[in-house]
């Protein structure tokens, strides 16, 4: 563990911060994978909605995509406000090109 010096006048402790392992990193799902690369060949990285069978995408698959960075929105769908297009970001490219390379 990595240790931080408090330099406060109430104590001398010194701080434990836990150190980042590679297992400690959010990895995405297989879903997830599957979804993002849909977008690495799209104009901007745009990442259809719909699956290959024409089903949305879960909710949460977006969701999470977006909490961890891997996805930023692309814009605002006026006709649809609750459907989140997104596009790759370079965070998620990086992840895809890891996962070919397995």
């Amino acid at each position: 563990m990595n240790t931080i010096s408090r330099n406060d006048n109430a104590s001398n402790d010194r701080v434990r911060t836990p150190e980042l392992k590679e297992t400690d990193v959010p990895q995405p799902t297989k879903i997830q994978i599957r979804w993002m690369k849909r977008g690495v060949a799209q104009p901007g990285g745009k990442i259809p909605l719909f699956d290959d069978n024409g089903q949305k995408v879960n909710t949460r698959t977006v969701q999470s995509c977006l909490e961890h960075g891997w996805v930023e929105p692309w814009f605002a769908n006026p006709i649809k406000p609750d459907w989140i297009i997104c596009k790759l970001t370079y965070k998620g490219r990086k992840i895809i090109a890891a996962k070919n390379d397995c």
